[in-house]
């Protein structure tokens, strides 16, 4: 197979399943196609917004076009590490202990208010999301592939929460909002949920499988090196702007590289332009720094600074 063959075959499944999310989820393409690339990418979401605007439907909607297994979590200060990850239990009828699985262990992950965990069960959380794996009572077990956690949190209501710590952020490879609908859309989700639920409906059109080699494909996609110099510019900049106090790590440097050459293919390129970068640099960076207590005070928010880094860093040229 050629290498356009495989960014056709990146760029289709990325339209079926853009179409397949619609007839659940009115508009947000935007946001379905970023969810995509963190697919592609292997990485994980944070979607920080105001509670009922469909973040738990477009979840459902994602593992059920991918025929992936669901698990949604409700997190709470009450909750144990073992409540999410699973216990070992001595069964009296057989004589033996048995394992009974979290709901850690399904392929995409729904982590609802993950603000409201202590930060014990935030860490539990944490390295399944890094390594892929759970430890229960001194042992190891690996997480089905493909395995996301689109975690939610409501940034308005604060009582009562555990602020993620700045290690746990970063190892999300994306924060994004969904926002309000428009006036049409509101009112085309009245006329298409009168009746019946969509998501009932919704069939597979993509298998987990298949996912895994779409995500071995898109790391083949070429990014020449006056645009790695362009990413490393970017990220370099957010270190030295006058309104941060962290910069971005280098993990954000390398989420930056990967989300790029995901958004290229996903849009028949096999080569990564500086407008990819460009595109997905405010949900792949803006989470990643730690603002000074000066910017927080006048109220610039960090897609604000991630925009100065855009328009302060010159873009390479083709000669």
């Amino acid at each position: 197979m050629t290498q356009v063959d495989e960014i056709r075959q990146v760029q289709e499944a990325a339209r079926a399943v853009r179409q397949n999310a619609s007839r659940v989820i009115v508009g947000k393409e935007e946001v379905i196609d970023l969810l995509m690339v963190a697919l592609l990418c292997e990485g994980h979401v944070l979607f920080e917004d105001v509670p009922g605007i469909g973040k738990t439907t477009l979840a459902k909607t994602l593992a059920k076009s991918l025929g992936c297994t669901f698990q949604r979590i409700q997190f709470t200060p009450d909750l144990l590490p073992s409540d999410i990850t699973g216990i070992t239990f001595f069964n009296q009828k057989k004589g033996e202990f048995e394992f009974r699985p979290g709901p850690l262990l399904a392929q995409v992950v729904l982590a609802d208010e993950i603000n409201r965990a202590t930060p014990r069960t935030q860490s539990a959380l944490l390295e399944a999301m890094d390594e892929r794996q759970i430890s229960i009572e001194r042992e190891t077990m690996l997480l089905p592939r493909p395995f996301m956690v689109i975690a939610t949190q409501n940034p308005i209501e604060l009582e009562g929460t555990f602020p993620l710590p700045e290690a746990q952020l970063d190892r999300f490879l994306m924060r994004l909002r969904l926002d309000y609908p428009s006036h049409s859309e509101e009112r085309l989700i009245l006329q298409r949920f009168k009746e019946e639920q969509p998501l009932d409906e919704l069939q597979p059109i993509l298998a987990g499988e298949q996912l895994q080699v779409l995500q071995r494909m898109i790391r083949r996609v070429r990014v020449e090196p006056a645009v790695e110099s362009y990413i490393v510019d970017l990220v370099r900049a957010t270190r030295t702007h006058s309104g941060v106090e962290l910069g971005v790590s280098p993990r954000g440097t390398l989420a930056l590289y990967r989300t790029s050459q995901a958004y290229a293919a996903m849009h028949g390129r096999f080569y990564v332009i500086p407008d990819d970068v460009k595109r997905v640099a405010r949900p792949i960076l803006s989470h990643r720094m730690i603002a000074t207590s000066q910017t927080r005070l006048h109220g610039r928010i960090m897609e604000q600074i991630v925009d100065d880094v855009l328009h302060s860093t010159p873009v390479p040229v083709e000669s």
